[in-house]
């Protein structure tokens, strides 16, 4: 299958964590996290559609500034995803500069926080250009139970709580199915192509039932069971983003079930196998957690980051361990 998640880990894999993430045919990126965005010109922040940060650490935050100064001027409303506590921190972040000149830019940037907790109810605020970025309140979201925050089109936005001795979320992305239209059988049917295809692959996405009538060209309908030979369903892709958490039985388990069937997994394993006490006294994962956890999860593809720069012989040693703990995972 045709690779329609394109991500790109922005510091490579001892810099600051970050990955902005393309889809194919999609205007606009994800940026999973937001620390140095130096890797990035301003076409591409100007694509940013979603902000999402596990925590407030410097090197997961520092880079809002880069992002904020070539949107100002834009009509945009870009949605921000973070842990609790979060949209404070993003008002704050506003607040550094004076905005006594907004009423001259026509254009409205509007930031919408939702801050993803271990509660019902996520809170949510808006911070508009024209006010000077004031917080206003904005109805709270419910808790999915599958963590999903945001749709986009067809790609939703997962994200599960983990615990770095504060909350640090982790995040995953995953596509829709894609039903695909085989033009060959449309011809041996004798029917053509054009808007009505786009009813019955809704349909079939939707698992609507073999009864359910599709409208024809030309007028009528026919029964789905009868169409259902006319396109093809594969599984949508998946991007799993796991950083800065403990190695605990309860992170395991959350960060295992969000990055469960993952395409390609990005996951931090800052320290070698050997150094597990200084890891978890860091609250960290060791190369052979990172390892573990990506098997367990059943990931396709891993992409370790986050490597700690004590290590004098670096990145082959880390990765060689992460990928012995993995057992079978190729490398990258």
């Amino acid at each position: 299958m045709r690779a329609t998640l394109l991500p790109r880990l922005l510091n490579g894999r001892t810099g600051d964590p970050g990955v902005f993430l393309e889809a194919l045919h999609r205007p606009g990126a994800i940026l999973l996290d937001c620390g140095d965005l130096s890797a990035l010109g301003p076409r591409h922040l100007l694509r940013v559609a979603v902000v999402a940060v596990s925590h407030a650490h410097m090197d997961h935050w520092a880079g809002f500034d880069a992002l904020l100064r070539p949107l100002i001027g834009r009509e945009k409303v870009v949605p921000v995803v973070g842990p609790a506590g979060f949209a404070e921190r993003l008002h704050h972040r506003l607040q550094a500069y004076t905005w006594n000149l907004v009423d001259r830019i026509a254009a409205e940037l509007c930031f919408e926080a939702t801050e993803v907790v271990a509660e019902p109810l996520w809170p949510r605020r808006r911070f508009r250009l024209r006010t000077g970025f004031a917080p206003e309140p904005l109805p709270p979201a419910p808790a999915a139970p599958d963590g999903t925050v945001l749709a986009l089109g067809p790609l939703r936005l997962r994200a599960a709580v983990l615990e770095h001795g504060i909350p640090c979320l982790g995040f995953a992305v995953e596509e829709a199915l894609h039903v695909n239209v085989w033009r060959t059988r449309l011809e041996a049917r004798g029917l053509p192509t054009g808007p009505w295809l786009a009813a019955l692959k809704a349909a079939v996405a939707a698992g609507a039932g073999d009864a359910a009538p599709v409208m024809l060209p030309g007028g009528g309908s026919a029964p789905l069971g009868t169409l259902r030979d006319l396109v093809e369903v594969t599984p949508g892709q998946k991007l799993a983003y796991l950083t800065d958490l403990a190695d605990t039985p309860a992170n395991r388990a959350a960060a295992v079930s969000l990055a469960r069937g993952a395409d390609i997994l990005f996951i931090e394993a800052p320290f070698a196998a050997e150094d597990a006490a200084h890891a978890l006294d860091r609250r960290h994962l060791t190369t052979r957690a990172a390892g573990e956890i990506a098997r367990a999860a059943g990931a396709k593809r891993i992409e370790p980051f986050h490597f700690s720069p004590r290590y004098e012989d670096g990145e082959a040693r880390l990765l060689a361990e992460v990928f012995a703990a993995a057992a079978g995972l190729p490398p990258p």
